[in-house]
């Protein structure tokens, strides 16, 4: 008998006490706790993230996420006076698409500052179109003044300030601007681990994909029947390619740092040149069954319940494992989410 979606929704889900969630990172990042679970013994080990290459495997290829966090979202106001909050989420052809916390109507004109404004174009399904003042091009600038981090709701409560939200909120190697949530699990690396890892024999590479609305949206019954998530870009640099190629020829493993990564790695590689591919969009849901082509290895945090997020992570484990997993983490009061404390599947 076919699951239903509540029931898939149902085998994901467990309780977390709400003073695990991580409203904020220790520091130094690296300062976090790691869970290693290997996959053939089923082993556990409880330790610190600054002593991750204790069980890296030898030569392991490093491979993360460059992407950087924009201040994403704008306080907007409406010819009336009422204040909407908006958040960006892609460009299209001059246009800025964003969602609004309330309803817009086509033609308003929205009041950036006295003489900044946007004009609401057309509305498609959940979003709306605005054009930016000046040219599509500036509107990062904007951002980079005006714009407010956006970070998931479970953190409403951190109390960060902006310049907190923006130092906290993205990796320490961030380069590309286009994301609207940080790829949380690089979060945990400085650049001491860096070197210590470099030193050891690892080797460092990186993807870009940027992050979008799905890090924060709910699963959705449409997508699990299409076999489909958010879209999303990304891009494979020639030296990655060229690491990965040399890895998989030698034996080495490759060790996806954070979920992003094992979308990009999976979604570029191209079955019939057995090579990954430099550029493109992806919609991969990876759930289990799904069989794993590039990545052997996952650093990644601890997911809300009944996520996507989750089921990726299943596919590398199985969902039986990665619940009692999770449960011995509750029990060890490990720190859960974005901010929260990692763990390593090897």
């Amino acid at each position: 008998m076919k699951q239903s979606f509540k029931q898939l929704l149902k085998s994901y889900y467990y309780q977390l006490p709400k003073n695990l969630v991580a409203l904020r990172p220790v520091s130094p990042r690296d300062g976090a706790r790691l869970l290693v679970f290997d996959k053939q013994s089923s082993k556990i080990n409880f330790d610190y993230f600054f002593n991750l290459g204790k069980y890296l495997p030898p030569n392991s290829l490093l491979i993360f996420n460059d992407t950087k966090v924009l201040p994403a979202r704008l306080e907007l106001f409406k010819p009336t006076g009422g204040k909407v909050n908006v958040l960006y989420l892609n460009t299209v052809v001059g246009l800025v698409e964003v969602m609004s916390d309330r309803r817009l109507l086509v033609g308003q004109k929205l009041r950036l500052t006295k003489r900044l404004y946007f004009e609401v174009v057309r509305q498609s399904g959940g979003s709306y179109f605005l054009k930016p003042p000046g040219q599509a091009k500036e509107f990062y600038r904007l951002l980079q003044r005006y714009g407010l981090t956006p970070l998931p709701p479970y953190l409403k409560t951190s109390g960060l300030k902006e310049s907190d939200r923006r130092r906290l909120y993205q990796t320490v190697f961030a380069k590309d601007f286009g994301s609207i949530a940080a790829p949380t699990a690089s979060l945990h690396f400085t650049k001491r681990l860096f070197n210590n890892l470099k030193k050891q024999g690892h080797q460092v590479c990186f993807v870009t994909l940027h992050v979008n609305l799905g890090t924060f949206a709910s699963l959705k019954e449409g997508q699990v029947r299409k076999n489909k998530l958010h879209n999303e870009f990304w891009q494979v640099p020639a030296k990655t390619i060229k690491a990965v190629a040399v890895a998989k020829k030698r034996g080495d493993k490759v060790v996806a740092i954070g979920t992003t990564v094992v979308r990009t790695l999976e979604s570029a590689f191209n079955q019939q040149a057995d090579c990954l591919n430099k550029q493109g969009s992806t919609q991969l849901f990876i759930s289990p069954g799904y069989r794993f082509h590039i990545v052997d290895c996952l650093i990644t945090n601890f997911h809300v319940p009944s996520s996507s997020l989750m089921m990726l992570v299943a596919a590398l484990i199985g969902r039986k494992r990665l619940l009692s997993i999770y449960q011995k983490a509750i029990k060890k009061k490990m720190r859960f989410f974005s901010f929260g404390d990692g763990m390593f599947i090897r």
